[in-house]
Order: structure tokens, then C-alpha cells, then sequence
């Protein structure tokens, strides 16, 4: 009777003992599956983060071998659209000049229509040009400090306006002699006052406005003031006389250095 009990015992533990060990071999099966499904998962993101790199690439390259070229013309245009650009000791065709050309000394004056200093300097050249008008001629190119003056674009494009009726000068000198009327102004109502000194000049308003907006009038002024950044014009008024920057071009230095450069012109 002990031994059949002792039999019996043996064998519900061997069986107890296969069974917790295929337990243990079913879990660790499900937690190596789980493991291997974690993996798979993990290698398939990085799979598809790696295929939209490349894809991200592959854009970036289409898009630069697309725009490139698009980028290259534009600038090329600009550029060739420019138009042309003149040293101080240079007159070009289209500059506006006071005086006689022949002249042999050459005042060149960068300013800004809205710059209180060149209005002060505009103010000692009228007044000393009697004195040196026999020695020298002037000329005037546009330098339009934008950043700091709202209106003076403005007002170089009405004065080159209207030089394109022969009446730069006048205009140039209204500008300057009511500067402290419109400088204060809103855009409208500067407009309507430089359209009254149009008018004071007997200019035609209408095409006046309509030669503002041609492309030889803004390529003037903006070619001018190309021209004066490559001679070194860093501020208004700068003042060349036959290729020399005046540091200080007050009345007296000015009729200095004119008379230099006479003398040395001619020999007198």
C-alpha cells in the first residue's frame, strides 16, 4: 500500500514538473517573440525614417537643380539691366550740368534732396558759384539716403522728371529752397507740393507723372547712386572737384581747390 502511494506521489510530481517546465518554455517564447516583434518594429522606423531622408535629399536637389538656374538668369538680367556707372571724373551723357563742359574743373556733387546738410550745401555753391563759374562746371548726381529720408526718391525722380522738359535745375533748386516745407509732409501731400512747383515751372503735369515711371528715369537715379557707392560716397553732401574728395567742403576749401586745379589745368 506505501509503495503504490509512493508511486503515485513520483509520478503527480514528474507530471507537475513537465508541465511547469513547458509553461516556462511558452513564456519564454512569447517574451523572445515580443522582443523580436520590438525589434522588427524598431528596424522598419528607421527604414522609413532613412527613406525620407533620401527622399528629403532627392527634393532639395530637384529643387536646386530647378530654381538654379532660374536664380542665375535673374541675377544675370539685374545685372545686364543695370545700365552704366560713372567715376567723379567722369561725364556721362545723361548727367545734368551747370555751367560750361568745357570748363576744365569739374565739380561733381552726390546729395540728397531731403538731407538738411545738402540743402546748406546747395545754399554755398549758389552763393560762390559767380565767383568760380569762369573755372569750373558742376554737376549733380542723385544719392537718395532712403533708409533715412522718406520723400527724397521722390523728389529725385520729379527732378529728373523734369529735366526730361529741360527744367532739372529749377526743379533742383525748388526742392532744396522748401525742403523744411516738405520734408515733414506725408507722401500724398509732398507729392501734391512738388506737383505745384511742376506747375510754378509751367511744366505738363501729365507727362511729367508719366516720365516718373519710366525705366530711364529710375535707372538714373539709381545708377547715380551705384556710381557713388563705388567712388567711396558713404554720407551727403560728398563733394568731388576734379576727382578729389573734399573731407570739409565749405566755401572757403571748395574755392581753394578750384583754384588749385585751374592753375594746374592751364598752367595760369
Amino acid at each position: 500500500m506505501v509503495r503504490a502511494e509512493s508511486a503515485e506521489f513520483l509520478y503527480s510530481m514528474t507530471l507537475s514538473g513537465l508541465r511547469s517546465e513547458s509553461h516556462i518554455r511558452e513564456t519564454t517564447g512569447l517574451v523572445m517573440n515580443k522582443r523580436e516583434q520590438q525589434r522588427k518594429i524598431k528596424e522598419e522606423k528607421q527604414q522609413a525614417a532613412k527613406q525620407r531622408a533620401q527622399s528629403r535629399q532627392l527634393a532639395i536637389k530637384v529643387g536646386l537643380f530647378g530654381v538654379a538656374p532660374l536664380l542665375v538668369l535673374f541675377v544675370l538680367f539685374t545685372l545686364l539691366n543695370q545700365g552704366p556707372t560713372y567715376s567723379p571724373i567722369e561725364i556721362a551723357d545723361n548727367d545734368h550740368i551747370r555751367g560750361l563742359r568745357e570748363r576744365p574743373v569739374s565739380i561733381v556733387v552726390y546729395a540728397d534732396f531731403q538731407c538738411p546738410a545738402c540743402a546748406t550745401e546747395n545754399d554755398t555753391m549758389t552763393q560762390l558759384w559767380p565767383r568760380i563759374r569762369d573755372k569750373a562746371h558742376l554737376i549733380f548726381r542723385h544719392f537718395p539716403v532712403t533708409t533715412a529720408h522718406q520723400h527724397t526718391w521722390t523728389a529725385s525722380l520729379y527732378a529728373e522728371a523734369a529735366g526730361r522738359q529741360g527744367r532739372f535745375w529749377e526743379m533742383h533748386d525748388y526742392l532744396f529752397a522748401t525742403q523744411t516745407l516738405w520734408s515733414g509732409l506725408s507722401e500724398e501731400d509732398a507729392e501734391a507740393e512738388f506737383d505745384t512747383y511742376a506747375l510754378e515751372l509751367n511744366l505738363d503735369i501729365d507727362q511729367l507723372h508719366a516720365d516718373m515711371e519710366l525705366e530711364d528715369v529710375i535707372a538714373k537715379v539709381r545708377n547715380d547712386q551705384r556710381g557713388g557707392n563705388a567712388s567711396g560716397v558713404r554720407g551727403t553732401p560728398t563733394v568731388f572737384i576734379n576727382g578729389r574728395q573734399l573731407a570739409r567742403p565749405t566755401r572757403d576749401r571748395i574755392i581753394e581747390v578750384v583754384e588749385e586745379e585751374f592753375v594746374e589745368a592751364t598752367g595760369d
